[in-house]
């Protein structure tokens, strides 16, 4: 293989190419084009367009040779580094953020053994129950659900709690006039671990003018951690949730619920690896067909043995006319 590939960019492409120059190519390309992803979700991709204007100004002043405006520059370079790394510190942090949050080698490694969800079928049900209790009767609320990344940096931020979810605790927390009404519920598993939390608000501007600090504060969560966030709006009683940095509105209770299940990650307890999956539906495909051949096969016999016997009759009425 990798003599055929040598061979064909010898032949069509003189220049001498290997082929770790072919997979370092490729390594860069991936790198660049996550990169430019990376930048044009964020306010980095407006930064990008001023730096491509300062490129295009020094490439004119080099063509025309602008000796005073190309010394500047020259001079300048040397805290450019530094310059870049203040200005886009809170996107190069988020960029590591998400980087740390990703699983490259998640194909690859065994499942869990064990049924590991996050929470209860009870826990589901409560939070719906509570969530559009409270929207019916237009009361606010913000409950903050833990994934991966740990949340007790914000946890500290509010009061402990501790207490099984249950949808007349959090019907109560968020009561107005009450005490731990205002702020964040966190929920880690089947518990609520906090209330009255502070979270970080986001500083997105192509966010609706609609939405209020509850809102932001929901999706602003949502960008620094993997939470997944339900929102109550006081206003109009619509519920919201906020996941990776998006919100999306107007949610019902069935759609709530689905989105809960597949945040509930339940593991089945088997030993398999992931990509022994498509094997495994593979071989399930072909004993389902088997099976059905096999199914097919029966009934066609059946029909045939109904036949003969139906034939038999006629064939003892026919001797007996004969015989007549």
């Amino acid at each position: 293989m990798k003599e055929a590939i040598t061979q064909f960019f010898g032949t069509y492409f003189p220049l001498k190419i290997g082929t770790t120059d072919i997979v370092e190519i490729i390594i860069i390309s991936f790198m660049i084009y996550e990169l430019l992803k990376w930048i044009q979700s964020t306010k980095a991709w407006q930064l990008l367009k001023g730096i491509v204007v300062i490129l295009v100004f020094i490439a004119f002043a080099a063509i025309f040779e602008l000796s005073t405006i190309l010394w500047l520059v020259e001079r300048a370079l040397n805290g450019l580094l530094f310059a870049i790394i203040i200005v886009f510190q809170p996107e190069l942090r988020k960029a590591l953020e998400q980087l740390g949050r990703k699983k490259f080698f998640a194909g690859l490694l065994p499942e869990s053994t064990d049924t590991n969800e996050r929470f209860s079928d009870k826990t589901i049900d409560e939070l719906v129950k509570a969530t559009y209790e409270m929207a019916k009767v237009k009361t606010g609320a913000l409950i903050v659900i833990e994934q991966d990344t740990n949340l007790s940096e914000y946890e500290a931020t509010g009061i402990e709690l501790d207490s099984l979810v249950s949808n007349q605790l959090i019907i109560n927390i968020f009561e107005h006039n009450t005490p731990l009404h205002d702020g964040a519920v966190i929920m880690r598993g089947n518990r609520l671990t906090s209330a009255t939390c502070y979270l970080p608000l986001s500083d997105n501007m192509e966010l609706s003018k609609e939405l209020g600090t509850r809102h932001r504060a929901a999706v602003g969560i949502s960008e620094v951690t993997d939470s997944f966030t339900i929102v109550v709006s006081e206003e109009t009683g619509s519920v919201s949730i906020a996941v990776g940095g998006r919100i999306f509105r107007n949610i019902d209770a069935e759609k709530l619920r689905s989105h809960l299940v597949k945040l509930q990650n339940k593991q089945i307890d088997v030993k398999r690896f992931r990509l022994w999956k498509i094997r495994n539906e593979k071989a399930r495909t072909i004993e389902a067909r088997n099976a059905e051949n096999a199914k097919n096969e029966e009934n066609s016999k059946q029909t045939e043995n109904t036949a003969q016997n139906s034939e038999k009759p006629e064939k003892k009425q026919n001797r007996k006319k004969n015989k007549h």
